[in-house]
């Protein structure tokens, strides 16, 4: 059971929510999903609009269903779930179930779109916006050194629809 929260009740620090916590991104359906953890993100207002803003490299196996659906979830975990999201980040879905080897429980909300049932905060968004970072348009000469492949992120901008509480205690 999941419940629901305004975006404007919403107190978090996007700096440590992100950057500190990480989370993870899903995009897909039951059944053809893919996730894979994140710690570049930004969350705000664009077009009047709450929205989250997420990066995904063209190398990673969650970039094909990225671009496939329009939707995406943002689970949010806390700290004390940094050995799955370690898990998700370092192996591929091509290789296997990282979601399974991570002791993750992916769920659906009644949109259909995959989250974490040990999450302890969900963003559903819908997909407003995306583009490709341009390396001729660095303007500082040192972002480069974050490219050493050449594999520059796409940029996906989310109006965020739904920000989920799961009404649940989280796994130990």
């Amino acid at each position: 059971m999941l419940k629901k929260l305004d975006p404007k009740k919403l107190k978090v620090n996007p700096f440590t929510l992100m950057e500190d916590e990480w989370f993870l991104l899903a995009a897909g359906e039951k059944g053809d999903y893919n996730t894979m953890t994140c710690a570049w993100g930004s969350l705000g207002i664009l077009w009047n609009k709450p929205i989250a803003v997420v990066f995904v490299r063209p190398t990673r196996h969650t970039y094909k269903f990225t671009n496939k659906y329009d939707r995406f979830t943002l689970s949010f975990f806390g700290k004390k779930c940094r050995p799955a999201l370690k898990i998700c980040g370092t192996k591929s879905g091509r290789d296997g179930d990282k979601v399974k080897e991570a002791g993750l429980t992916p769920v659906f909300t009644p949109k259909g779109n995959v989250y974490f049932q040990e999450a302890r905060m969900v963003l559903e968004c819908k997909k407003i916006y995306f583009d490709d970072l341009d390396p001729k348009k660095f303007l500082d000469p040192q972002t480069e050194k974050n490219y050493p492949q050449k594999d520059y992120h796409r940029f996906y901008i989310g109006e965020i629809r739904n920000i989920y509480l799961p009404d649940h205690k989280p796994k130990k």
